[in-house]
């Protein structure tokens, strides 16, 4: 697919001034743009109207390898859609995109797409589990951020339930791991579920909370009573 329509669509909204700022402020080393993220989604809603399946993930694939920070969060968007039929095409985009983050930003729009995918077909948490193995920082960030669904559910079935003891299992297992967005990452999913399912936070910290980082520990029991 030629992408460089969509891609003069972002360039047309550059904003050099905020695009200096954000570099500064992400640190990765691509090309920024300057663009606000509703500017992104309001052209990506277009964009996921008038393409089928096949043609977003040709778009999404091509706007990602132009490695320009919105063309990434741009491609993202074109799959963060609940109902996708079939999205295995679109699963696969966002796997495969998973070993190449290096920053937060970009890293939670594609984790809230592949959510959605995760949502869709639970199975794909046995690949998932992998990246709680791997080397990489984000890819084992990226378990948990992507598997916040399960925290939020008030009346989670059987099966969910044993999911949501899978993947707090994974937290444990990151609790002496003492890298920042890890510990962040911890917190985050343990103050979700906080909401929902106290006890089990509550039995969390109890067995694993002198592991995790101050700070950590005290976000994840923020709205503890």
């Amino acid at each position: 697919m030629d992408i460089t329509p969509y891609q003069s669509r972002l360039e047309a909204l550059a904003d050099a001034e905020r695009a200096a700022g954000m570099r500064a402020y992400h640190k990765a080393p691509r090309v920024y743009l300057g663009l606000r993220n509703p500017q992104i989604h309001d052209l990506t809603k277009g964009w996921r109207a008038d393409l089928d399946i096949a043609g977003r993930v040709a778009l999404a694939l091509g706007l990602w390898e132009t490695d320009i920070h919105e063309a990434r969060v741009a491609a993202a968007s074109l799959f963060a859609q609940a109902r996708i039929r079939p999205d295995d095409a679109v699963w696969r985009s966002i796997a495969t995109w998973v070993p190449q983050f290096d920053a937060w930003a970009i890293a939670d729009h594609v984790c809230d797409a592949g959510a959605r995918r995760l949502v869709a077909d639970p199975a794909r948490l046995d690949e998932v589990e992998g990246w709680t193995r791997s080397d990489h920082l984000w890819t084992r960030r990226a378990a948990l951020v992507m598997t916040l669904p399960w925290t939020k559910q008030n009346h989670p079935s059987a099966d969910d339930l044993a999911r949501r003891d899978r993947i707090l299992g994974w937290a444990a297992g990151y609790v002496t791991d003492r890298n920042w967005f890890i510990q962040k990452a911890i917190a985050w999913w343990l103050r979700e579920l906080s909401k929902h399912d106290a006890p089990r936070v509550r039995a969390f910290l109890d067995a694993h909370g002198a592991a995790m980082k101050p700070f950590a520990r005290k976000e994840a029991a923020k709205y503890l009573r």
